[in-house]
This record gives C-alpha cells, structure tokens and sequence, in this order.
C-alpha cells in the first residue's frame, strides 16, 4: 500500500489509515486537502487517493450527519406556471445585510427525488449546518428538490452523458428571484455542488450558464460536454471512485481530458471507493467549503 505522495503517470497519491477502537478506518488525509490548497498550479491537476472506507465507518458518518437539525433550512416553494419546485433556504450564521454572502446550491442524488420539501437535505446539504462549517464558512445555502429526475442520461457509444431537465433550466429564474430578494448575495461567488444525479445536474447548470457560476465539486456524476469550451478557465473539482458501477469513472476522466489546460481543474479519484461510499470522506472534513471558498489565484 502506498504511503505518503508518489507520483505515477503524472498522478499524485496519497493514502492514510487510522485506527479507531480495534477497529481500522480508513479516512481522507489531510495532506492531501492542504496540497490541493497549497500547490502552485501551473496546470490542470490529477489526484490519486487511496483511502479505504470501513462499511461500519460509513455508516457512523451518515449517522452522525443525519442527527444535525436542519430547522435552520426554511422551507419554500417556488411556482412557474404549472411547474412547482419545493426548496430550502439557509441564510449565514450571524446574517448581516451590509456584508456580501456567497450562495451554494446543493443538488440531490435520484434516490431523493420528491415533493416533501425534506429528502433533498442528504449529506451534501447537511454539512452546511455543521457547526464548525456553519460559523466559518457563512453563506446562504439553496437546496432544491426535483419530482422527477433533474438530468437524463443518454449513452453516446462512447459512453453516458448527461442531459438536463426542464425544472433544471427554470432554477436561472429561481436564482435571479433570490438574488433579487437577497441583493447581498455575491453574484461572483455563486457555487454547484452535487452527488450522482446531482452532480450531473450541477454540470447542466453550469454548462448553461457558465458566467453564472464561480464554481462547481461534483462527486460521481455523468458528464455535461455540451459547452466544454467555455469552462477551460472555470474552477471545477471532479471527484470519483473508479469502482463506481453506476456513473461510470471514465465519464469524469472523458470530462478531464474535454478540458485539457484548464488551470483550475482538480480531478480526485478513488481507486477503492465506488458509488456508495464515494462522499464519506468528505462530510466530516471542511474540505469542500475550504476549496470553494479559496480565492483563485
């Protein structure tokens, strides 16, 4: 097993284990974060990392991450026509209205498709009630919740690609009522992060209007290539586990190389994690908030 950095083929590594009650866990290092924040770059950047994820682990995290309370999270509605998209809305910690806010919007996996206004909140959406995420990292979260699917795959012969939905395209105009109701919010540091489903989702979005947003994680999703052209210079973190059976990896890697040069894109892969365990190492960490809210140099 390797420890510490290798390189391989241009590829970074690393990998960690800790023992936790007889028990071996395996987590995200923390070398790893701070060189993702550390590192000049001088060019687009492939990671390896080789954490292990222990089933029992996983299921602690989901845990621990369920018992957050969400009441924080207004619930609200948004109507267009006949179209009606449930969504939450968190406001910063100690919200004052003379200071500009970013805004993040998280997008939910098709396991959490619905109307209740609830299942949306998965652990994408949760870490942002975290305490320690919750005081420092303050900005106004929007969670919305899609009754069918927000992104359609269709395979290309070369592989899936992702497509969005009608609801998708409507979310301009739900941001443009928010920023409208919420003039402090950044308009330069608008951000889209989102799992499976999600995170195509979040590709759609961004592929739409890519002026609109100042960044986007996405974890395991199939690939938007229908604008790649207008994101070489974007902020884009691309994660996946290359046992996933469900978003196949190599759509992130056909995603990577589409944008070749681009300077600010990291690709983080996971040679032993898959579709399920694929987020684990990021809900407890402040990985994600840390490398949004880093200013580009």
């Amino acid at each position: 097993m390797r420890s510490g950095f290798e390189k391989n083929k241009g590829i970074r590594y690393f990998t960690k284990r800790i023992c936790c009650h007889d028990m071996i866990y395996f987590k995200p290092s923390i070398a790893l974060i701070l060189f993702l924040f550390t590192t000049v770059v001088t060019a687009q950047q492939q990671l390896s990392d080789t954490t292990h994820i222990d089933s029992l682990y996983a299921i602690t995290v989901k845990k621990q991450l369920n018992k957050l309370p969400v009441d924080n999270y207004k619930k609200r509605m948004y109507q267009n026509k006949d179209v009606t998209i449930p969504y939450r809305f968190l406001t910063p910690k100690d919200y004052d209205t003379t200071l500009k806010y970013p805004l993040v919007i998280t997008f939910h996996n098709s396991s959490r498709i619905g109307t209740d206004n609830e299942n949306q909140l998965e652990p994408l959406a949760r870490i942002w009630v975290r305490d320690t995420i919750y005081t420092t990292y303050k900005c106004f979260v929007l969670a919305p919740q899609f009754s069918r699917r927000s992104s359609n795959y269709t395979d290309t012969g070369n592989g899936l690609v992702a497509k969005p939905s009608d609801e998708v395209v409507l979310l301009l105009d739900l941001i443009r009522k928010i920023q409208q109701e919420y003039p402090n919010i950044d308009r330069n540091r608008i951000y889209l992060v989102g799992y499976s489903m999600g995170a195509s989702t979040a590709q759609n979005l961004f592929s739409m209007n890519p002026d609109q947003f100042a960044a986007l994680v996405s974890i395991a999703g199939v690939p938007d290539l229908s604008n790649t052209d207008k994101l070489v210079t974007k902020k884009i973190w691309l994660i996946h586990g290359e046992k996933d059976d469900e978003n196949p990896y190599p759509g992130s890697e056909m995603l990577f190389r589409r944008l070749k040069g681009n300077k600010k894109l990291v690709f983080t892969s996971f040679p032993y994690l898959n579709h399920h365990n694929i987020m684990i190492p990021f809900l407890l960490t402040d990985a994600i908030p840390k490398w949004l809210f880093k200013k580009q140099h």
